[in-house]
């Protein structure tokens, strides 16, 4: 396979490339963003690789990770280019390939049934659906992009086509293009607009059939049921189309209907899908995170357009309960006078519908003012009515800093003017919820003390493990696996030790000797102690190499794929330095990290010394002492270089 799909040729078809001498090839990653070309093809090793955010592999992994298939779908993606016949063996596996000609059968089907719903469009037929989709603002054009079709008003119009094109009867029912009828199968769908929705390879898999006649009895909405093919909980009407961009923006806009997708994108909102027939789910949220590359904490947006009526505030606030399985941040867009995005699109233009997006408010800021808005501030009665209905929800916010902010955030939103009264009314209420949640999984957990897995634990022994609430074993002894310790990425602590390590990375020279003599312990945030270990394994900065074979060597002594991805990170992530003098910089950076681990070490002295007798101890209390007065003196210094007065 790898032999007869050029690695060149394959990738030439999703980026341009030029020569770069030497028999390789280059061009613009299309993996991340970047303005100089950094992504390099080797077409005589059938490789590529990219040195700013470390993607490679060869032609398979490159169709895996362009078009989000699996290895499977990938080497069957391009068999098909290559043209080559592929055989599945019967037995010895788990089964998933063994009904691989039945796949082929029923894809070829529905590419088949597509083509005959677009056709039948364009008919005299099809005058009903062209009509539906021209009230809404849709060109010929516009449903051919889309592969929009019609399903004409017969019993087997669509059966004797497949016939024709020599499907069986069982492929075309398994299939679900049709059912069993009295005298055998007969269409599905008859009388509709038909939108085929496609897997994220681009084949059709299903439809989507609209009602357009009044004598009409069946459903407004009716999908294809579940299929070899067909899975609705795991479906995303419009991915195909959308997912490049969703990859690029980081974004992606959920939206409600088949029609709302069309408008978005013809509007400039190319990152529009929707479900297929059921309720966002779990299913949906791993295929969005895949399209998302949903890895860094605040870096993507899932955004959610529901209709301004109560019914789309009630789906607003049931995708709250599922907002904290994203790592990306999470918005609303609710349109006030409750038009959907076809519907602003043809009332307003494109530009309406663009401006729906950008006015999206974070999940949690919605569903927190929803609550309130159903209260009178005016008075002292409706303020606490409002404080005990929108304190639940964020108390429900899992992130301890988030549900902190949100908490400040709901006082100045009441006008209660008391703070610590409503964070204590919140933080009640997250205890409480995090009692019942305890309660619920039984007890006897080593380490079940703290709260919401943000406060710090304890372990048997009553030490303070600093991991979590639940890093202990459980009832029956086996061990649990530690919930992520809690930190902020906003923290400015946090952001001065990720810029120090960006330059420990990216330009070692700047720190030497000094960065290598702070402890791993001296770093808030665990990934970046992690990092910092790397770093120590590899000889330090002193022993750092040319740029490319430092970072190699870190990437190489990392212990896990998480610390790589961080490092690969921290050698790509611009600098905030605004300084004229990176060596000033890097000082002051390296001054602050050192001062706060000398505090430390000042707080461990003066604890022993508290402990200690000065006549019954006198050397070993004068010689801390000494230590207490260098250590004070070492600070001072250090906390005037951080400043910038040195």
């Amino acid at each position: 396979m790898r032999e007869r799909s050029s690695i060149a040729d394959v990738i030439g078809e999703y980026l341009q490339l030029r020569n770069a001498g030497g028999g390789n090839l280059k061009g613009l990653c299309p993996f991340h963003d970047e303005k100089s070309p950094s992504f390099n093809v080797t077409p005589s090793r059938g490789l590529y690789f990219c040195f700013g955010c470390e993607a490679g592999g060869d032609v398979i992994k490159f169709v895996q990770e362009i078009e989000h298939l699996t290895f499977s779908e990938s080497v069957e993606r391009l068999a098909a280019q290559a043209g080559i016949q592929l055989r599945y063996e019967e037995g010895g596996g788990r089964g998933p390939r063994q009904d691989g000609g039945q796949r082929a059968r029923l894809i070829e089907a529905h590419r088949a049934a597509a083509e005959y719903y677009a056709g039948q469009l364009a008919s005299a037929a099809g005058a009903p659906g062209r009509a539906f989709l021209s009230e809404r603002g849709f060109e010929a054009a516009d449903a051919e992009h889309f592969g929009v079709g019609f399903a004409p008003r017969e019993w087997e119009g669509l059966v004797r086509h497949l016939r024709g094109r020599g499907f069986a009867d069982r492929d075309i029912v398994a299939g679900g293009l049709a059912k069993e009828g009295r005298r055998g199968p007969m269409d599905r769908f008859r009388g509709r607009l038909m939108w085929p929705i496609r897997d994220l390879s681009g084949d059709v898999i299903g439809f989507g059939a609209r009602r357009l006649f009044e004598d009409d009895d069946g459903p407004k909405y009716l999908n294809t049921p579940e299929s070899p093919l067909f899975h609705k909980s795991s479906v995303l009407y419009g991915a195909d189309l959308a997912k490049k961009e969703i990859a690029r923006r980081r974004q992606a806009v959920v939206v409600e209907g088949y029609t709302d997708v069309m408008a978005c994108h013809l509007a400039g909102v190319p990152t529009a899908i929707a479900t297929c027939g059921t309720a966002f789910g779990d299913e949906h949220i791993k295929v969005l995170r895949r399209l998302l590359m949903d890895q860094d904490e605040f870096r993507g947006e899932v955004i959610f357009t529901f209709d301004g009526d109560a019914a789309g505030r009630k789906a607003a606030l049931r995708a709250f309960d599922d907002e904290q399985k994203f790592v990306s941040q999470t918005f609303v867009a609710v349109q006030p006078d409750g038009l959907d995005p076809c519907d602003l699109r043809i009332r307003h233009g494109d530009a309406a519908v663009r401006d729906l997006v950008a006015s999206r408010l974070p999940l949690f800021e919605f569903a927190v003012r929803s609550a309130i808005e159903q209260h009178d501030l005016d008075t002292v009665e409706g303020r606490l009515g409002a404080l005990d209905a929108a304190a639940p929800v964020v108390a429900a916010i899992k992130d301890r800093s988030r549900r902190h902010m949100y908490a400040v955030n709901l006082d100045r939103w009441l006008g209660i003017m008391d703070e610590q009264f409503v964070l204590r009314r919140v933080r009640e209420l997250a205890n409480r919820a995090h009692a019942r949640t305890q309660a619920g999984h039984g007890r006897g957990r080593g380490g079940d003390r703290g709260q919401n897995g943000s406060a710090r634990g304890q372990d048997g022994n009553g030490r303070a493990n600093g991991t979590g609430a639940e890093n202990g074993r459980n009832a029956d002894g086996a061990a649990q696996a530690p919930r992520r310790p809690a930190f902020d990425p906003a923290d400015p602590e946090v952001q001065r030790e990720r810029e120090l390590l960006k330059l420990a990375v990216q330009r070692p020279a700047l720190l030497g000797p000094a960065f290598d003599e702070v402890p791993v312990e001296a770093f808030i945030a665990p990934p970046h102690a992690a990092v910092r270990a790397v770093l120590a394994d590899a000889g330090g900065v002193t022993a750092a190499g040319n740029a490319a074979e430092w970072v190699a060597l870190l990437l190489e002594r990392a212990p896990n794929e998480q610390v790589r991805d961080l490092v690969t990170r921290l050698g790509v992530e611009p600098v905030r330095s605004a300084q004229e003098s990176d060596d000033r910089y890097a000082a002051e950076l390296l001054a602050r990290i050192q001062e706060r681990q000398l505090t430390r070490m000042i707080a461990n002295v003066k604890s022993k010394l508290g402990r200690l007798n000065p006549v019954e101890a006198a050397e070993e209390y004068n010689r801390l002492f000494g230590d207490l007065v260098a250590l004070e003196q070492q600070r001072r210094v250090l906390r005037e270089r951080g400043l910038g007065s040195q």
